[in-house]
């Protein structure tokens, strides 16, 4: 039983990332790069607020609104490094996952 078990488990199927499985990935491709794009712009809105935010705080004296900017800053930071990395995080794990045997 696990003898046969291994040898299901072992088995590769054969199937690999192709370009020409199915119609519109360009279209899919090109929707997903205006996605990035809006999330960067979003991030750039994000980091221009927290820092409007973190000033008014810290001139007002308010420091759970000052607390507030800088959270908004490095959220904002974050998310930024994450989508502009989004091809590369991808790939990495991708080149991982593919070395897997």
């Amino acid at each position: 039983m696990a003898r046969l078990l291994g040898s299901v488990l072992a088995a590769d199927p054969g199937v690999n990332p192709n370009n020409s499985g199915l119609p519109g990935l360009s279209v899919l491709k090109q929707m997903v790069g205006a996605l990035l794009t809006w999330g960067l712009v979003a991030c750039v809105a994000a980091l221009v607020v927290s820092v409007i935010l973190w000033a008014l705080g810290h001139h007002g004296g308010n420091y759970s609104q000052t607390t507030s900017g800088k959270t908004g800053v490095l959220v904002a930071s974050g998310g930024a490094l994450l989508i502009g990395g989004a091809n590369a995080i991808v790939a990495f794990f991708s080149g991982l996952g593919a070395g897997i045997h």
